[in-house]
């Protein structure tokens, strides 16, 4: 077999989400796979290295497909350009390869960055709000920098995921978390192992209640440890929410 790798770049505002689903078409994945079915005239199936919510953007989504030698008679650059040729203009493949057999985008990757952006501006961003969540209230930093510090590290994050189904393990690792002020925009940019469903956007808004004075940062430790989701703030919106980059070893 022949195994591709895509890399990805899209708007997620008016999608579905990453994952194909059989109520809706409207999903990054299921319109990257109609193209690749009329590419190589059979459905193909593409992995993506995780499910981004509707709504929600990626700078650098990772895929790959694989398929039988037979069929791969296009170069990586004729593969871009039909895609981008037939894509929207809201999703882009920024690049293809030819990745080893054995890759697979979700099962090789060993850590990912996302990054939440807020408008904290005294007056609201006009040009760029469809990207950001706008937040009125004063935030104070450095105790949203404190509160950071107690989620680093390796912890059961089950407060942080809005899945209560969930059955498998719910400890993930967060390496790092970092805050950014600059020209009214909030950064904060989460790097770790993996992350579960709304977890990114559910520590986004306990470190936005944190900012503004709602929770204490010594508060964090009993809410992981209560492993319940009531405990946790809220779940940011999607929009300002975006996938940054996949690392492989």
């Amino acid at each position: 077999m022949a195994n591709f790798c895509l890399m990805i770049q899209y708007d997620g505002t008016r999608y579905n989400g990453w994952q194909r689903q059989g109520n809706t078409s409207n999903t990054i994945q299921e319109k990257l796979e109609t193209i690749l079915e009329r590419l190589y005239g059979e459905p193909v199936d593409l992995n993506g290295s995780g499910r981004t919510d509707a709504g929600v953007h990626a700078f650098c989504q990772i895929a790959n497909y694989r398929i039988p030698r037979i069929l791969s008679r296009y170069t990586c650059q004729e593969i871009q350009q039909y895609f981008n040729e037939y894509l929207p203009q809201d999703i882009r493949i920024l690049g293809v390869e030819k990745a080893e057999e054995r890759f697979h985008a979700r099962l090789s990757a060993i850590s990912k960055t996302y990054e939440y952006r807020i408008d904290c501006g005294s007056v609201a961003n006009v040009f760029e709000r469809r990207y950001l969540y706008r937040v009125e209230e004063a935030l104070d930093l450095d105790r949203m920098q404190e509160a950071a510090g107690y989620l680093t590290g390796t912890h059961d994050f089950k407060s942080f995921c809005d899945n209560r189904q969930m059955k498998k393990s719910t400890v993930r690792t967060i390496h790092e978390i970092t805050l950014e002020l600059e020209n009214g925009i909030l950064r904060i940019r989460y790097h770790g192992d993996g992350f579960l469903y709304h977890m990114v956007r559910i520590l986004t808004g306990t470190l936005l209640e944190v900012g503004a004075g709602d929770l204490m940062p010594s508060q964090i430790p009993a809410i992981l440890e209560a492993r319940d989701r009531s405990f946790a703030g809220f779940t940011a919106p999607p929009q300002g929410l975006f996938l940054m980059d996949i690392y492989y070893e």
